[in-house]
C-alpha cells in the first residue's frame, strides 16, 4: 500500500521529464512533505488524505486505470457509471494510501540507478526498491503511460503483487457476486490488499 503511493510528489510538469525523472523527483518532493510533518500527519489522518489526493492527481491518470480495473465490463457501463466509479475507485486508493503510510514500517525509498531500456515511445516502466526497517528489500515497478505529451502512473507491481490485476479481479468477483448489477458493485466497492499479503509478494 505504501509503495503504491509513492509515485506522488509535489506538482510538476510530467511532459519535460522522463518517466524515471519523474517518479524520482516525486519521491524525493512528496517524502521530503511527508517527514517534515511525520507526526502531525499521523495525528491527522484527513489532511494526510488531502495531501496525498493532490500528489495522486499530479500522476496518475484516474480514467485510465478505472477503466483497465472495469475490464471487459467497461464496454456495457454507461458515461454515468464509469464516472462514478472512478470517483469511488480514486477514494478507495486515496484511503488505502493513506493507510499503508502510517502502518508501513519503513528506511527508505530508492529508485534504481540502472533502469532497463524503454521499449516503446509511448510506455514505460520504473523501478524502486522500499528497504523496511528490519534490511527487508521490497521492489516496486511503476507502468507509465504517455498520453498528450505527459507521463502519467497506470500500474504499479508490489513486490510481486499485480495490484492492477488484483483489483480487476476483485472487480470480476464482485460482478459475479451482484448478477453484473453496477450500481450494487460501484456502491460496494472496497478492494483490499493487506500489507501482509505485500510483504509476502507474489510472481508477477
Amino acid at each position: 500500500m505504501l509503495a503504491a503511493s509513492l509515485a506522488l510528489g509535489a506538482p510538476l510538469y510530467a511532459q519535460e521529464q522522463t518517466p524515471e525523472a519523474l517518479i524520482r523527483d516525486n519521491i524525493t518532493g512528496f517524502m521530503s512533505d511527508l517527514e517534515a510533518r511525520e507526526d502531525y500527519y499521523a495525528n491527522n489522518i484527513d489532511e494526510l488524505k488531502e495531501l496525498v489526493d493532490e500528489s495522486l492527481d499530479e500522476v496518475a491518470d484516474f480514467r485510465y486505470i478505472g477503466a483497465s480495473v472495469m475490464g471487459s465490463y467497461f464496454r456495457n457501463a454507461s458515461p454515468e457509471q464509469r464516472r462514478r466509479f472512478a470517483e469511488v475507485f480514486r477514494q478507495t486508493l486515496i484511503d488505502t494510501y493513506t493507510k499503508g503510510l502510517v502502518t508501513f514500517d519503513y528506511d527508505k525509498l530508492r529508485v534504481v540507478d540502472e533502469q532497463r531500456p524503454q521499449r516503446y515511445e509511448d510506455q514505460a516502466s520504473v523501478e524502486m526498491e522500499i528497504v523496511a526497517n528490519n534490511g527487508e528489500v521490497y521492489p516496486v515497478n511503476y507502468s507509465l503511460r504517455l498520453n498528450d505529451g505527459e507521463w502519467r502512473v497506470v500500474n504499479v507491481i508490489v513486490n510481486g503483487i499485480n495490484l492492477g490485476l488484483t483489483f480487476r479481479n476483485q472487480f470480476d468477483q464482485a460482478m459475479r457476486e451482484h448478477n453484473r448489477d453496477y450500481d450494487a458493485v460501484i456502491r460496494s466497492w472496497s478492494p483490499g490488499v493487506g500489507v501482509d499479503e505485500l510483504e509476502e509478494g507474489g510472481d508477477a
